[in-house]
């Protein structure tokens, strides 16, 4: 391939991360002021200056453009479990990873509005849940390999499940990181370590 053809492929690239960029921020800057349920695709697509067809190629729903960074978030987690400090377990690297950038990869500085919208819409929370339970079978690979456990070890798969469930638990709590140190110190210690009597 010629430097004038990767040139190119490289202009293509930006600008499609460009236009990406523009319809995620348009379309949350709009649900943040007027409530998601009162914006439309096309307002979003007039916004960046683009068409509905053009804005449908970049995402193919709506809630979409709101979590816009959906292969970064799993490579996230894999990388809390691969890349762990040494001596540092599974679970506690995952509870850590949650726990400090459970919503980085979102497309928003303004966290706390993101978090209100979210939990105020239904579609949204519904979106956000199933968009985390899209990576528990690659999560579930890691710590299988991480653990030197057969690839379809049931254990591996309930961690990154409950991990995950974790995650979407503190998205919906008032205390978001109280909610993550808990679901944690369930994983970790059992049920017993922290009961109280009778329960």
């Amino acid at each position: 391939m010629s430097a004038t053809s990767v040139s190119a492929i490289g202009r293509r690239e930006r600008k499609k991360a460009a236009t990406r960029a523009a319809l995620a921020d348009a379309a949350l800057r709009m649900f943040l002021e007027r409530g998601y349920d009162n914006v439309t695709v096309r307002e979003i697509a007039d916004a960046a200056d683009v068409s509905t067809t053009t804005l449908l190629k970049h995402f193919p729903s709506k809630e979409a453009l709101v979590f816009d960074r959906d292969t970064e978030l799993e490579a996230a987690l894999v990388g809390a479990v691969t890349d762990r400090p040494a001596g540092v377990s599974v679970p506690r690297a995952l509870r850590d990873y949650i726990a400090r950038t459970r919503i980085d990869l979102f497309t928003t500085d303004e966290r706390d509005e993101f978090l209100d919208l979210v939990r105020a819409t239904p579609a949204l929370s519904e979106y956000w849940h199933k968009m985390l339970m899209r990576h528990q079978d690659a999560l579930a690979r890691a710590i299988a390999a991480e653990t030197s456990a057969p690839s379809d070890d049931p254990r591996c798969a309930a961690l990154a499940h409950f991990a995950l469930e974790a995650s979407a638990l503190a998205g919906r709590a008032a205390d978001p990181l109280a909610a993550v140190y808990a679901a944690f110190d369930l994983l970790e210690r059992g049920w017993g370590a922290g009961a109280g009597d009778g329960v």
